[in-house]
C-alpha cells in the first residue's frame, strides 16, 4: 500500500481520523524509508511548489471556491491560470505523491485520480448533519450558524468539483473500498478500522 484516499462530508472529522490513521500506520511500519504524512490543506502548498507557482494562486487551489465568471474574467485578463489547469496540476502532485508513497491524501478527488492505481485505499467518511454542524462548532470555534453555513457550503462546492472536473458523484459508494459513518464509529476507531482494511491483502478472483 503507497497511499489512502478519504473523501468526506464536511464536519465528519477527516483530518483527526487522517492525523490518528497516520500514527497508526507509521507504528506498523517503523523501519518506513518515509513517514506516513496527510496531506490536506498542505497539498496547496505541495502544488505551488511543485509548478512554480505564486503564493497569491494559494485562494485558486481549494475546492470550488471561484465561480466560472470570475475565473473566466481572471483567466482573460491574465490573473491566474485556467481551474482546469489548476486541478491538472493538482492531480499531477497528488499522482507525484503517491509514487513516493506513505501519504493520506485528503478530497480534491485523490479517490478518483488514483483510482486505477495499484496501491491506493480509498475511504468515505460521513455522518448525520446535526453532528458534522456541531464537529464543526467545536473544532473551528463557530458559532452554531456558521458551522451549519459552513457545511452546507463545503458540501455543495466539493459535489460541484466532483462533478465538473471529473463527471462524478462523490456519494457513490462504489468508488470506495471502505465506508465509515463517524457519527456512530470514533475518529479512534475509525482510524483503526482504516488501518486494519488497507493493510489486509486485496480480495482476487470472483465471490
Amino acid at each position: 500500500m503507497r497511499a489512502v484516499t478519504i473523501s468526506r462530508q464536511a464536519g465528519c472529522g477527516a483530518f483527526l481520523v487522517a492525523g490518528r490513521l497516520a500514527e497508526i500506520l507509521q507504528a506498523r511500519d517503523a523501519r518506513a524509508a518515509a513517514p506516513w504524512t496527510v496531506f490536506d490543506r498542505n497539498l496547496i502548498e505541495q502544488v505551488l511548489k511543485d509548478h512554480n507557482l505564486p503564493v497569491r494562486f494559494a485562494k485558486f487551489l481549494p475546492e470550488d471556491r471561484v465561480s466560472e465568471i470570475q475565473d473566466a474574467m481572471d483567466e482573460l485578463f491574465g490573473l491566474h491560470p485556467s481551474t482546469w489547469t489548476v486541478v491538472e496540476q493538482t492531480a499531477e502532485t497528488i499522482l507525484r505523491l503517491m509514487q513516493l508513497g506513505n501519504v493520506i491524501l485528503i478530497g480534491r478527488g485523490a479517490h478518483l485520480i488514483t483510482a486505477r492505481l495499484p496501491g491506493a485505499f480509498h475511504v468515505r467518511l460521513v455522518a448525520p448533519l446535526a453532528e458534522r454542524i456541531e464537529h464543526a462548532h467545536r473544532f473551528y470555534n463557530m458559532t452554531p450558524t456558521e458551522a451549519r453555513d459552513f457545511v452546507d457550503r463545503e458540501d455543495k462546492g466539493r459535489r460541484r468539483y466532483l462533478k465538473k472536473y471529473f463527471a462524478a458523484d462523490g456519494e457513490d459508494p462504489l468508488h470506495y473500498h471502505l465506508v465509515i459513518n463517524t457519527g456512530l464509529v470514533s475518529y479512534e476507531a475509525a482510524a483503526a478500522l482504516i488501518a486494519e482494511a488497507a493493510l489486509t491483502p486485496p480480495k482476487t478472483g470472483s465471490a
